[in-house]
């Protein structure tokens, strides 16, 4: 390596690498939605789906009739924008900037039709987390403080995107709440209502997992496939579990598999690794652990 290079030579050697190796849409910013700017409208989401837990006062419950019409101009202004800058990756590039923004247009308007119905099935949510865990002391503290409603909250933003056909940005939300939370939700699984997840923390819910209505789950649970090895051979199809309605997994618990089905109302137990299907109202637990004690030696400081 020269150590004599200047400063002009390297960055000349480091734009040369980019006109070699990098594409035009990774190149130009324009061609990217804003990291930025999508966690601004994640937080702004939340204050429509939330009125007064995530603002400054200005969306409390009492003026909300007067901001709310504000919020979503704002949404609708910034979201179209990263939706559009979105479309721009997977769209010819003789297509017309108006019409792009027309299509991302239409897009965000669809979402924001969409959230009466999903502030409905997210207190559903909150009403699961509540009754579900007895440290709770109220749905307020579930909504402001638990990193699971924040985690689910968003993946229930990003599958309306991810079901509008919306590239990038769906995936670039959930990410974003999985740096928080440590619950990683892909935006394309398909989860009902009053789900609660406990703790979260190393939760993974793969693409194709399909979640029925009351299901619980607990921290470091994985509902995943079985290899990846296939590679992009595989996209479009069942990798991932499905657990019907009323299924309880506790911590450690690995669930793999596009064709392994959890019956309804089956529980399973801590650290179990399941790639079969389990019946209904069936409890599946590891055999056989066994703990030993044994006093603690003293320590020999001669």
């Amino acid at each position: 390596m020269n150590q004599n290079l200047s400063v002009d030579d390297i960055a000349a050697r480091i734009i040369s690498s980019h006109d070699e190796h990098l594409s035009k849409d990774v190149k130009h910013p324009d061609y990217l939605p804003s990291k930025d700017e999508v966690v601004e409208i994640i937080t702004l989401l939340q204050k429509l789906l939330f009125p007064g837990y995530f603002d400054d006062g200005e969306n409390s419950a009492k003026n909300s009739e007067c901001a709310t019409p504000n919020l979503v101009k704002k949404v609708e202004q910034m979201l179209s924008r990263q939706i559009c800058r979105s479309l721009n990756l997977d769209t010819a590039a003789n297509e017309s900037c108006a019409n792009m923004y027309g299509k991302a247009r239409g897009l965000c308007t669809a979402l924001l039709c969409r959230i009466p119905d999903l502030i409905e099935i997210l207190l559903t949510d909150v009403r699961a987390a509540y009754d579900g865990d007895p440290a709770a002391r109220s749905e307020h503290e579930i909504i402001y403080a638990y990193p699971g409603i924040f985690a689910i909250s968003v993946y229930r933003l990003a599958h309306e995107l991810h079901l509008l056909s919306v590239p990038l940005l769906p995936r670039m939300m959930t990410e974003y709440a999985h740096s928080l939370t440590g619950i990683d939700i892909h935006p394309g699984a398909d989860i009902s209502h009053h789900f609660f997840i406990d703790h979260g923390t190393g939760v993974v819910i793969g693409e194709t997992t399909q979640i029925g209505a009351y299901v619980k789950l607990y921290q470091g649970v994985t509902l995943g496939g079985l290899s990846t090895r296939g590679g992009q051979s595989l996209r479009g199809k069942k990798r991932h579990p499905t657990l019907e309605d009323e299924v309880t997994v506790y911590s450690g618990a690995s669930i793999l598999g596009g064709d392994t089905i959890i019956g309804k109302g089956s529980v399973i137990g801590g650290n179990a690794f399941i790639t079969k299907s389990v019946s209904a109202n069936t409890r599946v637990y590891l055999k056989n652990y066994e703990l030993e004690y044994s006093a603690v030696g003293t320590r020999n400081t001669e």
